[in-house]
Formats: structure tokens, C-alpha cells, sequence
């Protein structure tokens, strides 16, 4: 179940990589805060299930509201003559390495599978 997320992550990636699609310059910092909010919100949703907490309707709101927030945010500080993208930065960027920390640490302490030998005792 956990592999499904990493799956579309990894898919995701290579159709942005080969699908040649040219981002306008003054559309790039837009976008790069809507991919850093959306690997969050990714990121998230795969330790929401490795504590088996996941709901799809928490992900889903928050991928396309961290989203559209943080583009918002950006294109206010655009407005202002402020670059707020800083800001966007470093929330997110906390918050991907603390999600990142938390999965690493929920994988290297994942209990091995324990064989159980039962024996019969003998009369």
C-alpha cells in the first residue's frame, strides 16, 4: 500500500521530465511552490500511512489547498514587491524533511516478520 504513493511519484516525475512542456518564465516561481506544496502533501500522505491514519479526503484537500495557498501566497508578495516565496520555502521545506525523517524512521524500525516455531511436546 505504501508503494502506490512512490509509484505515482516516480511516474509523475519522468511525464514531467519527458512530456517537454516549457514553463513560461514568469509562471516558474508559481509552479515550483505548487510542486514543493504537492511533494508535502505527497510526502505526508505516506507516513499518514505508515501510521495507518490515512484519509484520502484529509490528502486530497490539503494537496490542492496547500497548493492553491502557497501560489497565492507567492503571487501576493508579487504584488506587494515582496518575495514571500521565501516563506513558502521554508515552511515546506521543514515540513518535507520532518514527513522524509518520520517515514525513515518508521522504515529502519520496522519490526522484522518473527517465524514461530510450534513444536508438539512429546508423550
Amino acid at each position: 500500500m505504501m508503494s502506490v504513493p512512490v509509484i505515482g511519484l516516480v511516474l509523475g516525475v519522468i511525464i514531467g521530465i519527458t512530456s517537454g512542456v516549457v514553463i513560461p518564465y514568469g509562471y516558474a516561481s508559481y509552479v515550483a511552490i505548487a510542486i514543493l506544496t504537492c511533494l508535502d502533501s505527497v510526502l505526508g500522505g505516506i507516513y499518514a500511512i505508515s501510521q495507518k491514519q490515512f484519509d484520502l479526503k484529509i490528502f486530497a484537500s490539503g494537496f490542492f489547498c496547500n497548493g492553491i495557498l502557497a501560489v497565492g501566497l507567492v503571487w501576493l508578495g508579487n504584488q506587494l514587491n515582496i518575495n514571500l516565496s521565501i516563506a513558502a520555502v521554508v515552511v515546506y521545506g521543514s515540513r518535507i524533511f520532518n514527513n522524509f525523517s518520520q517515514i525513515r524512521r518508521f522504515l529502519l524500525n520496522k519490526p522484522e516478520k518473527q517465524i514461530i516455531v510450534v513444536t508438539e511436546k512429546g508423550e
